[in-house]
């Protein structure tokens, strides 16, 4: 097949996951991404766990070239320019005075390549009261009211994935999809900026909506209330989730499948909304019940009345469930001094099928030379460069 974005250039001089998963995502799409990395280490994930190559910097990298370049350096800005002029996208994540002060600002990157995509991933926006703070997933979490629906002011604690970093990184990408198909129509280049706060207030529509056309408060039950989701611990320990949704069927099912079928007329249980409203309770007495088999037995009596449910798989669990074995979402990639990498599938077919991954994760600066080479730099000036620091 061939890729979406064969020819494509991607100077990607972002790090901390959200410029990385877009570039990743540009990558698998089949964009040549080259990562710029200052000479001081590089991406700070490279070393996360220790060495240079580690499991979160992996994660997030696959299919790039990297090279390292000191843009505090009048030779690496001229380098970079030169970069610039060659480049489709231009993705980075800095707060919004980091480019203008090393003389990368936007009136200068424009005249360098007026065709240029320029995206940009800032925590608040290129102004307002916060622009000057540092941003993390965390603080997205929070700010935008995602943490409302999570966190438990008497059992306060950070759990769970990285949700708005990668969040953030999705609505960029397709910000630069949608960027790259209209330059194909008028041969202009354009900004593209999202940042971490709106790009989380936008992830959780529903809450707000709901605020704004009822004055609903919504909190940390107010989704599992309204679908109809639990999760409980069998008799053997292992959990189980189940979503009922809306569909009375699903919850005739789970009545059958418990052998429960008073509960049908039980005034508390009879409609979806008396559920809703008694979900605390229901939840308590369900859990009970499912204390009593293991959780196998329930998923093969769940699965005969057809309820929607799953185990809960541990992260060590998941590629060996049988319907992720059948999609083959996880590969295995080779890199001649790691050896090999396992790693995940974009989850998007185009005509039923994947692009093809061609490379791991880089090496810290592993096509420095080669990219330079690239530009028609000669080797001795490479290796000058390199004496210098520029590179």
């Amino acid at each position: 097949m061939e890729t979406v974005l064969n020819g494509v250039r991607v100077l990607e001089l972002g790090q901390i996951i959200t410029a990385p998963l877009a570039g990743m995502m540009l990558a698998d799409l089949g964009a040549d991404v080259i990562k710029i990395e200052n000479p001081d280490g590089g991406d700070p994930f490279r070393a996360f766990r220790g060495g240079a190559y580690s499991p979160h910097f992996t994660a997030y990298n696959r299919n790039k070239r990297s090279m390292t370049l000191n843009l505090r350096t009048a030779e690496g800005r001229q380098l970079a320019l030169r970069l610039i002029e060659q480049a489709d996208v231009l993705l980075e994540n800095f707060r919004p005075d980091v480019l203008p002060r090393l003389g990368l600002d936007t009136a200068t990157i424009e005249r360098a390549n007026p065709r240029l995509i320029h995206a940009s991933i800032t925590g608040f926006g290129g102004d307002g009261p916060y622009v000057e703070r540092p941003a993390f997933d965390s603080v997205g979490v929070a700010l935008s009211g995602m943490g409302s629906l999570f966190f438990d002011k008497n059992h306060a604690d950070m759990r769970g994935p990285t949700i708005v970093d990668n969040v953030s990184g999705m609505y960029c990408c397709y910000g630069i999809l949608g960027a790259l198909i209209e330059r194909a129509r008028s041969g202009k280049g354009r900004r593209v900026e999202v940042n971490m706060l709106e790009a989380a207030i936008a992830f959780i529509p529903d809450p707000f909506a709901n605020w704004h056309q009822l004055g609903l408060k919504q909190g940390p039950y107010s989704r599992t209330e309204s679908s109809q989701s639990f999760v409980f611990a069998c008799a053997d320990d292992k959990l189980v989730a189940i979503h009922l949704s809306s569909q009375p069927k699903f919850w005739e099912g789970l009545l059958r499948a418990i052998e429960l079928p008073q509960w049908a007329d039980d005034p508390r249980y009879k409609t979806r909304p008396d559920r809703m409203t008694h979900y605390l309770v229901l939840r308590e007495e369900l859990a009970q019940v499912f204390r009593t088999r293991a959780r196998a037995e329930w998923m093969a009596r769940l699965a005969d009345a057809d309820v929607p449910f799953a185990p809960v798989n541990a992260i060590s669990e998941v590629a060996s469930d049988p319907q992720v074995e059948h999609l083959r979402t996880f590969y295995a990639i080779h890199h001649p001094q790691h050896g090999e990498q396992k790693s995940i599938h974009r989850p998007v077919r185009i005509d039923q099928r994947r692009g093809p991954t061609q490379r791991a994760a880089p090496t810290y600066g592993e096509h420095t030379a080669e990219v330079l080479a690239q530009l028609g730099i000669a080797a001795t000036e490479i290796a000058r460069l390199k004496a210098l620091g520029v590179v």
